[in-house]
């Protein structure tokens, strides 16, 4: 009776303290944006016209705005667009620019189709029979984990919902084998560090992200085209992500997999609905057109969207319901309209022109080795600080276009080579999204040491990627010729 009121009223102070905390970063961030922008806005700068320096100045705002998470980064964006519109700093039309293009309807019926797969009990009944054919003890639950991200993220065009899906799997797993909890933390913690490599290899992995560096590149490239680049190299990589953390984190006592229990789990979902039926039709034929863009000519946002929408349609879709839409987060479309924009108005005011040739090097390194791993280094260092993938690549994507833009290779190797290193970094959870959704008892289950336990070593399989994989990799494909 002592003990407990006690410890209650710790964690009630814990809880304010860190309440508190974060009060008192966010009111720091926000005074910090506005006196920055202040600064940039009146000050004199040479070589940079008027609404590139207003760019400027609400572009380092809103970048220190989302660091120091002063607010929900839908509403920080929002504001960042409005302020771009009001000041005239670019015509609305560009600023508003990803709405007139496929990319942000592919977000769109990636969302969705991602939840039609989820609440139609299909993913559930393929990671089920999965497990019961091939799980049998705790390395084969890791393997299991990301060849499950593997084969969803072909029928699930978003990280978050596959993992959760995964998740409520292993979770009977958990329970069924008597896996103690120290052990259980370790594979919750797989599941969403399984999604970050993974996401990678098809340009639908991660349809947040993904194509968000295709459009900042400025380059159409397909599915087959994504894969053909980025498929290889993502392979290599979660294969040496899966080996890291079957050595980093062993368990504690092998694990013997009650397979009945799988089984019963599976019975008890009876024969496939006719609304798995569909849907599984319905997923088929988008990876078919997503893998035949370039024979169809169909871009693969408007393929996405149509399957979407044939989910709700009557007879032969009857999947998605109006409660759907519900799933479609309308302030991540925001921030990526946002996160576009910083590239898009900064390359036509000038502003990216501006940072690449004041605050970059004035050479361009030829060797293409010491280029992506300058590349990678500036943009692990801007991630850190910031601790958000697209922002970070609003950033630096752009403006290593302009500085490699002497050289005379596709801008394509300039943005892939910053997607690889911003997409696949992390120290902290906040470091990345597909992190942060599993952190915490009721999600992953698993805390920040485990993720700084992988984020820093996973930093030299960062250079790997990009330095020894990609670079020889793609000069192999022509990437380099000018």
């Amino acid at each position: 009776r002592d003990v407990a009121p006690s410890r209650g009223l710790g964690d009630v102070y814990k809880r304010q303290e860190v309440l508190f905390v974060g009060m008192n970063k966010a009111r720091i961030g926000f005074i910090l944006g506005i006196i920055v922008a202040l600064l940039i806005g009146t000050a004199d700068i040479p070589g940079l016209a008027r609404n590139g320096q207003i760019c400027m100045a609400l572009s380092f705002m809103t970048v220190i705005f989302w660091g120091f998470q002063i607010t929900q980064p839908g509403y920080t964006s929002g504001l960042y667009l409005l302020l771009l519109a009001v000041f005239g700093v670019e015509k609305p039309a560009l600023i508003f620019s990803t709405w007139t293009g496929p990319m942000m309807f592919l977000i769109v019926g990636a969302y969705l189709i991602a939840g039609a797969v989820k609440e139609s009990g299909l993913g559930e009944r393929i990671a089920y029979k999965f497990i019961i054919s091939y799980v049998t003890s705790f390395k084969s639950i890791i393997v299991a984990i990301f060849i499950l991200t593997f084969i969803l993220s072909l029928l699930i065009p978003h990280p978050w919902p596959r993992a959760f899906l995964i998740m409520s799997v292993m979770a009977v797993v958990i329970k069924s084998a008597n896996i103690p909890r120290v052990d259980a933390v370790k594979i919750g913690f797989t599941v969403f560090a399984a999604s970050v490599p993974v996401s990678l290899i098809f340009l639908t992995g991660d349809a947040t992200i993904s194509p968000l560096a295709v459009q900042s590149s400025g380059v159409s490239l397909g599915w087959l085209g994504w894969f053909k680049l980025m498929g290889p190299p993502s392979i290599i990589v979660s294969i040496i992500t899966c080996f890291m953390i079957l050595f980093l984190f062993k368990p504690t006592q092998e694990v013997q997999v009650n397979k009945e229990e799988m089984r019963a789990k599976l019975a008890a979902m009876g024969p496939m609905s006719g609304k798995e039926l569909r849907t599984a039709f319905w997923v088929t034929l988008a990876i078919i057109l997503w893998m035949t863009d370039t024979l169809h000519g169909v871009d693969i946002g408007w393929v996405t969207l149509f399957i979407a929408m044939a989910m709700s349609l009557p007879l032969v879709g009857e999947i998605l319901t109006p409660a759907s839409w519900s799933g479609v987060p309308l302030h991540v479309l925001i921030f990526l309209t946002a996160a576009v924009a910083i590239g898009r108005v900064g390359g036509a005011t000038g502003m990216n022109a501006w940072i690449a040739q004041t605050v970059l090097p004035g050479t361009v390194p030829s060797d293409p080795y010491i280029l992506a791993a300058f590349i990678a280094t500036i943009s692990i260092i801007i991630h850190m600080l910031l601790g958000s993938v697209i922002a970070v690549m609003g950033i630096i994507i752009p403006a290593m276009i302009t500085f490699t833009s002497q050289m005379g290779i596709t801008p394509l190797v300039p943005a892939l080579l910053a997607y690889s290193a911003v997409a696949s970094h992390y120290v902290l959870p906040f470091q990345h999204l597909n992190m942060l959704v599993g952190l915490g008892e009721d999600n992953g289950m698993y805390s920040q040491k485990e993720t700084i336990r992988l984020g820093i070593p996973f930093i030299i399989v960062i250079y790997v990627m990009t330095v020894l994989i990609e670079v020889p990799y793609w000069s192999m494909l022509g990437l380099f010729d000018k």
